[in-house]
């Protein structure tokens, strides 16, 4: 019987150091990467350039009206019964986390509305304003016209779209979403695996359009993720954390999307630190054939 149990114990400390050196190896390439600074330079440059604010501007009444609605209502109806449930397992941090999690429901609910029926061809618009003002122009034209013109007023340069933007926010990504959030009755603990989690998610998503202006298969886009899932996890987390700020989550939505540009546009002019990144391997014999 002590033999089993100390079985166990030994089993239990290899998958510990297993998981922990996972860990140590992931956060040294999101470090390596910088690819977790890309919000936070999202964000002055989004402030430095007016004229990439006209696609926001655009959309800013409709977008706070709903984000006010969703964060009041989730409030009014969700805090409560959900703090009475977390005060049993959080004791004095119940509150705190229970902001946290009506939080991210709320910002799950306006993200799922806002890109389902607002901005979605606003945050397109965004992204792409962003690779013409890095001269990205070559990449950019695989997926949309454009204007002959002034370089000082990239949106103004951009034509009709070629391809269909963005993937809208799924059904399974809503499901995952759900099923992770029972992280949060976990202490402190359960609520970082939690937006960890989300960023994950978020992070995967964030470079759909400049996928698709690369013309990769589903294949590639797959490969290219599992090959880089630290530096995609950590912007992913970091955007997630920006867009949980109530009222300016749509702000951060923008961004976000400015900041996944300029990674985008560093990438394709080879201007990263991220060593870990190659170009996919079924992309490469694509073009050897």
């Amino acid at each position: 019987m002590s033999s089993r149990i100390d079985k166990a114990k030994a089993d239990a400390k290899e998958v510990a150091v297993e998981d922990f050196n996972k860990a140590k190896t992931m956060a040294t390439q999101a470090a390596k990467s910088g690819a977790y600074l890309y919000p936070i330079k999202g964000i002055f440059y989004f402030l430095s350039h007016r004229t990439l604010w006209k696609p926001l501007l655009s959309k800013l009444a409709p977008t706070m009206t709903l984000s006010v609605g969703v964060i009041a209502f989730m409030f009014i109806f969700a805090y409560l019964p959900q703090l009475a449930v977390l005060v049993f397992v959080n004791g004095p941090l119940a509150a705190f986390t229970t902001i946290l999690l009506t939080l991210s429901e709320s910002s799950t609910l306006i993200t799922l509305l806002s890109r389902t029926f607002l901005i979605q061809d606003a945050l397109v618009d965004t992204f792409d304003g962003v690779l013409v003002a890095r001269k990205q122009t070559a990449i950019l034209s695989e997926g949309r016209q454009l204007k002959s013109g002034n370089f000082n007023d990239p949106i103004a340069k951009l034509g009709k779209l070629i391809k269909s933007p963005f993937e809208k926010f799924t059904p399974k990504a809503l499901i995952r979403y759900v099923m992770y959030l029972p992280l949060n009755f976990i202490p402190v603990v359960g609520t970082v695996i939690f937006v960890l989690l989300q960023g994950r998610t978020r992070g995967n998503s964030v470079h759909t359009r400049y996928f698709q202006l690369k013309k990769w298969t589903r294949q590639q886009i797959d490969e290219w993720l599992k090959e880089n899932t630290a530096p995609y996890t950590a912007f992913g987390t970091v955007a997630t954390l920006l867009e949980l700020v109530p009222v300016a989550s749509i702000l951060f939505s923008f961004t976000n999307t400015v900041g996944a540009a300029l990674w985008a546009a560093d990438i394709e002019s080879n201007n990263t630190q991220m060593t870990e990144m190659t170009t996919p391997k079924s992309h490469e014999a694509k073009k050897a054939e």
